[in-house]
């Protein structure tokens, strides 16, 4: 199985979708891996996995905010909505002016 390790600003609609899918109501403590790289510094990360690669996701206050709002481009209203929002307008039927002819 293939491991990569994605900071957040490289991360596609795929892992982001991952992630909303794992985490729902956000991460906390017990779901971050602490490791050390090659160049000694402590890294801290989630995991999620597809069928053939393990993700680490290093974590960060920007992550949260990504997620948070990759939640909310996901929520889109319904076009019935729209529609029915529109029907309950009033528009007022205006008279034409005689002056300008």
């Amino acid at each position: 199985m293939k491991r990569v390790i994605v900071d957040y600003a490289k991360l596609t609609n795929e892992i982001l979708t991952l992630l909303v899918e794992k985490f729902p109501d956000g991460y906390d403590d017990s779901h971050i891996i602490r490791f050390k790289n090659a160049k000694n510094e402590t890294i801290e990360a989630v995991e999620v996995r597809t069928e053939d690669t393990i993700y680490l996701v290093k974590v960060s206050t920007k992550l949260a905010d990504r997620i948070e709002n990759f939640e909310d481009d996901d929520m889109v209203d319904e076009p019935a909505d729209d529609l029915d929002a529109l029907k309950d307008l009033e528009i007022a039927d205006e008279e034409p002016d005689d002056d300008n002819e």
